[in-house]
């Protein structure tokens, strides 16, 4: 999918905006590397973690300084994983998946064949699980010793998601959703009828969502049936997240939309650029997103009113809502955004990408 970033005049952004309630602020923004599709990660002890195209794993941390860059060999799509011992996990397009210590040193690096553009699931006994253009899904333990193979018959970037019982799921090129046990054999396949480049989300139920470039979003049962599908039109790789009424959200090419837990498109709302990121819900029940347009923007649930503030450059990477309310967005061309969004993120089964500030790829269990 291509991610070249799509502009729209400054001067149409400030109308639009001029009609919202603003309640957004700029915090701060850092410089860093160009060509930044890779979405941030958050470790506990306050540390960002993201790749670059300009082939660097960064650590940046929220009071705002660079802690340290790690080199690849070629630009970073994938976007990071931290995993519970604070190892960070990330693909590179030089072919390789990497682990990397929360001080910037290499762990091991595990060679593939292809570029690793999908970002990495960690399960819960350290397994690691990430696809490669090479048509294979990769299954590594902690230490980078392979377990695991199974091969597609297209090329994988979808991001896997791990359900509650150990399943994984991720799409492929070859139009279908995968259902992968923990030891690698298939559980089942769902044939769609397009390639499979968005990422799957969980809910509490355990029901599966994704898009296919088919332009339909699915909803399937834990056991591979069809729960329902709702015609969207949409081919960007912008992945849905699931509030806890339900609700789903999802970037349709140019709109930002909602659709009921029946799958019925309760809204959606334009703008005059293509979405590939996915947005985040938060826990006053916002959903925000970051626009090539270059907003950061976010609307209530029935969206009858919305904010935003513009970063002066092109947002492709999907939005990270922190502890303490701060929103962070990757631009494109060069900086790490900051924005002040008082709120925090909502406690659902998934309302992010990657679905927790880790991104782990693995269901949450929301708590009261």
């Amino acid at each position: 999918m291509n991610k070249r970033p799509h502009f729209i005049l400054a001067a149409l952004l400030l109308i639009s905006l001029r009609t919202m309630a603003i309640d957004l602020t700029n915090a701060w923004s850092l410089a860093i590397g160009r060509g930044n599709s890779s979405s941030p990660a958050l470790s506990p002890d306050g540390t960002l973690y993201f790749g670059s195209g300009d082939q660097n794993l960064y650590a940046v941390s929220t009071n705002r300084f660079i802690k340290w860059k790690f080199k690849t060999g070629l630009d970073i799509k994938s976007s990071p994983a931290i995993g519970s011992d604070g190892t960070i996990y990330v693909g590179s397009r030089d072919r390789k998946f990497y682990a990397v210590t929360p001080a910037g040193k290499l762990k091991w690096a595990f060679v593939t064949d292809g570029w690793v553009d999908s970002s990495p699931a960690i399960a819960t006994d350290g397994t690691v699980y990430f696809g490669s253009w090479d048509r294979k899904f990769y299954a590594v333990d902690s230490g980078g010793v392979k377990k695991w193979v199974f091969v597609s018959a297209g090329e994988i970037v979808s991001s896997p998601a791990i359900a509650a019982d150990g399943t994984i799921y991720f799409g492929s090129h070859d139009k279908k959703l995968y259902a992968l046990k923990p030891d690698g054999t298939k559980k089942w396949e769902f044939v769609t009828g397009g390639p499979v480049i968005s990422s799957p989300a969980i809910d509490a139920s355990g029901a599966i969502y994704f898009s296919s470039v088919d332009g339909k979003l699915y909803v399937l049962n834990p056991d591979g049936s069809l729960r329902w599908s709702v015609q969207t039109g949409g081919v960007t790789e912008s992945s849905p997240v699931v509030a806890t009424d339900g609700t789903v959200y999802i970037c349709i090419n140019e709109y930002r939309a909602a659709i009921s837990p029946e799958g019925k498109i309760k809204w959606k709302v334009p703008i005059s650029a293509l979405l590939d990121s996915t947005p985040a819900v938060a826990a006053d029940g916002r959903v925000f997103y970051a626009s090539p347009d270059g907003t950061v923007s976010g609307f209530d649930p029935a969206a009858t009113s919305g904010w935003g503030i513009w970063v002066n450059e092109p947002l492709i990477a999907s939005p990270l809502i922190a502890p303490d309310g701060i929103i962070y967005a990757l631009g494109w061309f060069q900086k790490l955004n900051a924005v002040e969004g008082n709120t925090t993120l909502m406690n659902s089964a998934w309302p992010m990408f990657r679905a927790n500030l880790r991104h782990t790829g693995m269901v949450n269990t929301p708590g009261p």
